[in-house]
């Protein structure tokens, strides 16, 4: 099992989010926990070790740490803006 960190900004991201697409993530971000790979999931390109997972019409932007099992979430955004 991997440990899961809200950054600031995906914290207030999740506050803004509709409560049915709030719900969704929050079961992506639970998800990360048990495989931070899932199928679907994308590396981002220009990124050392940033990854994304799709929730919907959202996006989940966050970081695997492997040796100390930490998936650290950055923001969570609609897909029209994640990657501005």
């Amino acid at each position: 099992m991997y440990r899961i960190l809200l950054e600031h900004a995906a914290e207030k991201n999740l506050s803004r989010l509709p409560t049915d697409a709030h719900d969704r993530v929050i079961a992506a971000i639970q998800g990360l926990a048990r495989n931070p790979r899932p199928p679907g999931c994308r590396k981002l390109t220009g990124a050392e070790n940033d990854w994304r997972i799709r929730a919907g019409d959202y996006r989940v932007i966050y970081a695997i740490a492997d040796v100390i099992r930490v998936v650290r979430v950055h923001r969570v955004r609609h897909r029209r803006e994640a990657y501005r």
